[in-house]
């Protein structure tokens, strides 16, 4: 499952802004630490870990988009 993760966050890398400079890189980082912490803090709840974790990962791409 984490291999699998990690090949679509390799395949959709420009969308988390890091081929846009630095700025996009940082704030794209900043967003998918969020919701690794997100993640690990309902651990104990996977279902809900799930949706928040892409729910704030989704805020987060569409703020890249459309900022």
């Amino acid at each position: 499952m984490r291999l699998s993760w990690f090949s679509w966050l390799l395949r959709h890398f420009t969308e988390y802004g890091y081929s846009q400079g630095l700025l996009r890189a940082a704030i794209g980082t900043a967003v998918l630490v969020t919701a690794a912490l997100v993640w690990f803090a309902l651990h104990r709840n996977r279902p809900a870990a799930v949706a928040a974790a892409g729910f704030v990962s989704a805020l987060g791409i569409g703020r890249l988009a459309f900022h």
